[in-house]
């Protein structure tokens, strides 16, 4: 016969059903606000129900003092018969479980962000003595804007750790369980981040790093096995998120995180790193290469910020500089003027000028070069047949040669000295 009314709270509709029981839409009508229901079946013999019902309300009086946005907000609880309660926050948003298909990874950031957000809850009841116990996709509520809850805080010790049945029923979720809690030793805080890792890699995987067939073969990969890092079957994974689940999974607690606050810490600081080296919108594709490796801007800015050397500013600010013309030879160059002139500069304009008179050649002129007194001969300029003929250099030829050499040996003795 269906329920119509729960301690004061008049149901409207089922919205849910699981292993423990049914969860309705109801109205409180003392306080005129719509509510959620979730019963507890309580059909047990005497002595499990009394303690059973005695760790339902400890349990959901200690949950019903946690007020965290990650934490879905506990109302009241009560009892109906068999039926054990709790009046709740209505959730307009779906289950993690139906975000979440097999061999579809979630995107990398919308994966970290839940996470975060579930740890970041899961520290606040931590610090307050409240440890879930059964973290699992279908505890996991995200709603309008993405943000995420966590539920049943009130029913999650009831769920003992050790694996038992209730008319065939299973209590708990073993493919999120902590190795700790798959050999019967009690829960512990650091037994719900196990269950976070477990999450967070089947999202980031699109597979649960647990897939044995049947309770007993999951139970002993828990124990035993150690998965392949979530990037191996995901490209888009970065290794740091590797790292961070691999220590989630730990199967020594002491070797996970301490506590929910430092994963909360290292996948905040993830989403920034992802943030960092996100493209931009003009150059995003889907194909985006995997961020594998994070380089540190720090150095490089520091760099960057350093100004050049007062003197080399001028460098920075010279002007556009002209093209240099291109390598010729001017047609009005002559090489005795040039000869000349190196002599002039190298103080041999005395001695080419003795042995132009003592070749008997026409007097040499005298022009100023750059301040210095040079002497330019004047040569016999008729044509080669007008000229006397002779065997040999031509006295013109012996000049240009003699004051080459000597101009070179000026040269070299200048620079050895030098």
């Amino acid at each position: 016969m269906p329920i119509s009314k729960l301690g004061r709270y008049e149901i409207v509709a089922e919205i849910g059903k699981g292993a423990m029981g049914v969860v309705y839409k109801a109205t409180d009508p003392m306080l005129n606000r719509v509510v959620a229901i979730k019963t507890i079946n309580m059909a047990l013999d005497q002595g499990e129900m009394a303690e059973y019902e005695a760790r339902f309300y400890q349990e959901a009086r200690a949950a019903g003092g946690l007020n965290h946005p990650n934490i879905v907000t506990i109302y009241d609880i009560g009892k109906s018969g068999n039926v054990a309660y709790m009046a709740m926050e209505v959730l307009d948003g779906k289950e993690l479980r139906a975000l979440m298909t097999p061999g579809r990874p979630q995107p990398v950031a919308q994966a970290v962000d839940i996470a975060t957000q579930i740890a970041e809850g899961l520290d606040y009841a931590h610090h307050h003595e409240v440890v879930h116990r059964d973290i699992k996709p279908a505890n996991i509520m995200i709603v309008r804007g993405g943000l995420v809850k966590i539920t049943d805080f009130g029913i999650a010790r009831m769920r003992s750790a050790e694996v038992q049945t209730q008319s065939g029923v299973l209590l708990g979720s073993p493919r999120y369980m902590s190795p700790e809690q798959v050999v019967g030793k009690r829960a512990e805080p650091r037994s719900d981040l196990f269950s976070l890792g477990v999450i967070l890699y089947e999202m980031l995987a699109g597979k649960p790093p647990f897939t044995g067939e049947d309770i007993n073969s999951m139970m002993f990969q828990i124990l035993n096995l150690t998965p392949p890092p979530p990037g191996s079957l995901n490209p888009q994974v970065p290794e740091m998120l590797d790292l961070i689940v691999a220590r989630a999974l730990a199967k020594s607690p002491d070797e996970r995180y301490q506590d929910a606050h430092a994963l909360a810490a290292d996948l905040k600081d993830c989403r920034k790193r992802l943030d960092a080296v996100a493209p931009s919108p003009s150059s995003a594709t889907t194909d985006r290469p995997p961020v594998h490796a994070v380089i540190d801007p720090a150095p490089a800015t520091q760099l960057m910020k350093r100004t050049f050397p007062h003197g080399r500013r001028a460098d920075a600010e010279t002007g556009t500089v002209e093209p240099a013309p291109a390598a010729e030879l001017s047609k009005a160059f002559d090489s005795l003027e040039a000869t000349m002139r190196l002599a002039a500069q190298t103080g041999m304009a005395d001695e080419l000028k003795d042995y132009a008179n003592t070749q008997k050649l026409k007097p040499l002129e005298t022009t100023i070069v750059r301040g210095t007194v040079v002497g330019t001969a004047v040569f016999d300029r008729r044509s080669p047949l007008q000229r006397e003929e002779r065997e040999g250099w031509s006295r013109r030829d012996k000049l240009v040669f003699a004051a080459s050499v000597a101009s070179a040996l000026v040269v070299a003795a200048v620079i050895v000295l030098a």
